[in-house]
């Protein structure tokens, strides 16, 4: 059974369309890779999930439930996290603040955030403006991770990383789909990207035009819908 479902989602920006029909859906304990080249459609269907625009028609389920139109609070309440594209943590909280402030449950405890972010625990009273693009980046996630989501969802979380950052965080991932964690990631980063997704969805002009196993995401796809 499917957690969250996508069918037929046409999305609009005031006159202009950004959706044609967006299909996509993400099973329980898996790693979906929503995938495409720049302005074409990705963060748009984040935004449709989240609430932040509103399809115009198609529709989007959760856990069972139709989510279409709902407010963002009650969504992410029905247990969607999100990793904005860009962190926006708390500049003016500290690490353990920023935390504690979206602690939702008993799942995940600032321990076991700090068990997966070492360097979160050991900068723990520092202000999340201090810290370094990278760890923000962790604590962004973190801080999602304490909403205790059914599903996670990561909209580039890697961009514009050190290397040796964007290995921890690939490496979290990767803990966190072991542990059973559904999660839907955009990311630019085939290599890191295909090897720990179950499923891959690809979007062009704002519409699905591959659905299958990394596997089945040939070089000739690749280049074809990935390549610049």
């Amino acid at each position: 059974m499917s957690l969250l479902e996508l069918k037929g989602l046409e999305t609009f920006y005031g006159a202009s369309q950004a959706l044609f029909g967006v299909t996509l859906d993400v099973r329980e304990g898996e790693v979906v890779a929503l995938m495409g080249r720049n302005g074409m459609g990705k963060t748009t269907t984040i935004n449709s999930i989240l609430g932040l625009v509103r399809p115009r028609s198609g529709a989007i389920s959760f856990a069972g439930k139709t989510i279409s139109g709902l407010r963002p609070h009650r969504i992410a309440r029905l247990g969607l996290g999100l990793v904005p594209e860009g962190r926006r943590c708390f500049p003016n909280l500290t690490v353990m603040e920023n935390l504690v402030a979206t602690a939702r449950g008993n799942e995940w405890t600032f321990e076991k955030v700090t068990a997966l972010f070492p360097r979160l625990g050991e900068r723990r009273d520092q202000y999340a403006n201090t810290l370094s693009g990278g760890e923000q980046q962790m604590l962004a996630i973190g801080r999602a991770l304490m909403t205790n989501p059914s599903l996670l969802i990561l909209d580039e979380a890697t961009e514009g990383l050190a290397p040796v950052i964007r290995q921890d965080i690939w490496s979290a991932i990767r803990t966190l789909k072991a542990a059973g964690q559904s999660i839907l990631v955009v990311d630019k980063t085939l290599s890191e990207l295909l090897p720990v997704a179950d499923r891959c969805f690809v979007l062009e002009k704002g519409a699905t035009v591959f659905e299958g196993a990394p596997l089945a995401l040939t070089p000739e796809l690749q280049d074809r819908y990935l390549g610049v």
